[in-house]
């Protein structure tokens, strides 16, 4: 059985408020749209690509703060690099020779076993332990401006290479130390002698990566610090690092560590988050037509704009409102196009009512009335002209 609406009798009234229905016909399209965008994002955490994160100065990372074009450099030019994650890989590589340690991260690391390794060892940012793996070396407070510096200084390996991407932490190095790339009162970079080797040490390793590797002569203080023709040991953090196995924690899962009110918070933002939906996304109801309280006749629209006109003196304003008026109403019956010019217009008047088109153009573009006896004559002009025009 089919039901047939009909409208409202003049003087019935009817509700506007919306029923179940039409607040779900209008809200289900706001709540398809979030459905498919939450399926969209938690399909796109299950099915893409895993990615691990990026690792700071790693010779394997291909990321921006990663260190892989540097490897690469190195091997090109004939030089072995070893990537390690533990002071111990790294103790059992420097006893089979003469090596270079490369140190970019110590957070798991034991800085009493890497001090004992021999040999060059070159240190990267401000990290733990310097005091152990470079003594003598102090740090000022305060943090750098890493920018592009100068060497300023005698070490070969920075003034071939020139300016740098420096800064970081500011070192202060002991007696007979060469510091280069100044900041502050101290430099970016610190060379000495110390235990049969070299160490140097650089407040930001950014000049090694792999966004700023081929800015200035980045490139080339890397591969000088590093490449000097013997094998690498390149010490980063730990793939696997050891979990700390908090007291009395031990066997319970993540719900049952969280707080008990969080539940019920979570159930509080759901259902604030379709209240939400229901108020923005539903309609207003049907349109309801209403009277307007007054009905202003055109005449007295004209006669009150007039008065205006008067009041102000605005004879200007007021002919070039009766005269632009006249144009757009005569240009059509004349033939003519809208844009039509001053003379399309006075010569295809005059040849269809027969007068003078030097009136005419006076009329339609000449001066402003003096006074408002002249601004009465011209609009009575007008009119007589289109009453003319009209009955041809």
């Amino acid at each position: 059985m089919s039901v047939v609406t009909r409208p409202a009798a003049p003087g019935e009234s009817y509700s506007t408020s919306p029923t179940a229905r039409s607040t779900w016909r209008s809200s289900r399209m706001i709540v398809l749209l979030g459905a498919i965008v939450v399926l969209v994002a938690v399909l796109g955490v299950l099915l893409g690509p895993e990615r691990g994160p990026a690792r700071h100065l790693d010779p394997d990372d291909t990321s921006l703060v990663g260190s892989k074009a540097v490897a690469e450099l190195l091997r090109d030019r004939g030089v072995t690099v070893d990537r390690v994650d533990s002071a111990e890989a790294a103790a059992q590589k420097a006893a089979t020779g003469n090596r270079v340690l490369l140190i970019t991260d110590t957070t798991y690391h034991d800085e009493y076993s890497l001090a004992r390794i021999p040999g060059d060892r070159l240190i990267v940012g401000n990290v733990a332990g310097l005091d152990v793996l470079a003594p003598g070396i102090r740090t000022e407070p305060g943090q750098a401006r890493t920018r592009s510096r100068e060497p300023e200084c005698g070490l070969p390996a920075a003034t071939a290479a020139g300016s740098a991407y420096m800064g970081g932490a500011t070192l202060r190095g002991p007696s007979g130390a060469t510091g280069c790339y100044p900041a502050g009162d101290g430099h970016t970079l610190v060379s000495f002698p110390y235990g049969g080797g070299v160490t140097t040490v650089v407040g930001d390793g950014g000049f090694m990566t792999n966004q700023r590797l081929a800015e200035d002569g980045n490139a080339a203080l890397a591969l000088n610090l590093i490449g000097t023709g013997r094998p690498v040991t390149w010490l980063v953090r730990p793939d696997n690092p050891p979990v700390l196995d908090l007291p009395g924690e031990r066997g319970k899962s993540m719900y049952e560590l969280m707080p008990d009110n969080v539940r019920w918070t979570v159930f509080m933002a759901l259902i604030a988050l379709a209240v939400t939906a229901l108020w923005r996304g539903r309609r207003l109801g049907p349109v309801v037509t209403e009277k307007l309280p007054v009905i202003v006749r055109a005449a007295e629209t004209v006669e009150g704009r007039g008065r205006l006109y008067r009041a102000r003196r605005a004879r200007e304003r007021a002919a070039d409102s009766l005269r632009a008026g006249t144009i757009d109403r005569l240009t059509p019956r004349l033939g003519l196009a809208s844009g039509a010019g001053q003379h399309e217009v006075v010569a295809a008047i005059a040849a269809r009512t027969g007068q003078d088109p030097q009136q005419v153009g006076a009329a339609l573009y000449g001066p402003p009335p003096a006074d408002d006896a002249g601004l009465v004559g011209l609009a009575g002009y007008l009119d007589s002209v289109e009453r003319q025009l009209s009955e041809l």
